[in-house]
């Protein structure tokens, strides 16, 4: 069965192979016609840089509220990872009801999981990002696996678990654009960016930044052209409808009316942040 991981595996090897193809055929080709032999280049096709085969174990952290991009957008990138194993842990493998009501899966429990991944990941929600930063299994295991883990990573408010979770303390983070100021909370350094990196922490802003950062992840896993292969494959070439994605470019009136509605989040927040 044909699925978009295997599509991608596929269009990656066959880019790469093309170079080979063609040196192959120059080799082998019959010296008397000088014409290849067509069967001599296929034994290449399965051709490519070791680097961009892996044995990376990647976990996203599941819970129940969660926003489905969040999770989705740096999981298409990051499941393109030749040899990676991607996989959702939540406390129980309950299905995940997310903010969006699209419904997710987890892959293991919190005691399955890998105990030193390659990558933790925690994305982001509010309602249910709050609830996630009051239990207590979430936060310890979000705290043993990011103390062991190659890259500590969150997408858009999965900042506030990072932070409660003692994973951000003195190190330059971004979140949502809401939520951004807050960091300071959890003894980060806020940062007004798209993808930030610190050391071996990598944080996405909000929701669709999680795409950025997914692929940025590819690339630092594997190297450049990889990445660039997955964006094509998926068409990764953004241009909004409209010019309303930050506060800095939104309509004053827009920008007002999304604060508002977030009204008391921020001292909820600091107060979680004490405990």
């Amino acid at each position: 069965m044909i699925n978009r991981r295997y599509f991608s595996l596929a269009a990656l090897t066959s880019l790469l192979a093309a170079p080979h193809v063609r040196a192959s055929e120059s080799k082998t080709g019959d010296s008397h016609s000088g014409h290849a032999d067509p069967n001599a280049a296929a034994h290449t096709m399965t051709e490519f840089p070791a680097e961009w085969q892996g044995s990376e174990e990647i976990v996203f952290l599941g819970y129940p509220g969660m926003t489905a991009l969040d999770l989705v957008g740096p999981q298409y990138m990051l499941a393109s990872l030749w040899g990676a194993k991607v996989k959702i842990a939540a406390k129980t493998l309950d299905p995940l009801p997310t903010d969006t009501g699209l419904t997710i899966l987890p892959d293991v429990t919190f005691d399955q999981a890998a105990t030193a991944p390659d990558v933790i990941c925690a994305p982001g929600a509010v309602r249910g990002a709050l609830d996630a930063m009051q239990d207590s299994e979430t936060i310890d295991f979000l705290a043993d696996r990011g103390s062991k883990a190659r890259y500590v990573t969150s997408v858009c408010t999965g900042t506030l678990l990072l932070g409660k979770a003692g994973l951000i303390d003195g190190y330059r983070v971004t979140s949502h654009w809401f939520t951004r100021p807050l960091m300071t909370e959890f003894g980060a350094i806020p940062v007004d960016a798209r993808v930030v990196r610190d050391r071996n922490r990598i944080t996405g802003a909000g929701v669709t930044a999680g795409i950025d950062f997914g692929l940025s992840l590819v690339g630092e896993m594997r190297d450049e052209t990889y990445a660039q292969s997955v964006q094509l494959l998926a068409e990764y070439a953004p241009e909004p409808p409209f010019n309303a994605g930050t506060p800095d470019v939104a309509p004053p009136m827009v920008t007002k009316m999304m604060r508002d509605m977030f009204v008391g989040l921020p001292d909820r927040i600091r107060a979680l942040a004490k405990q």
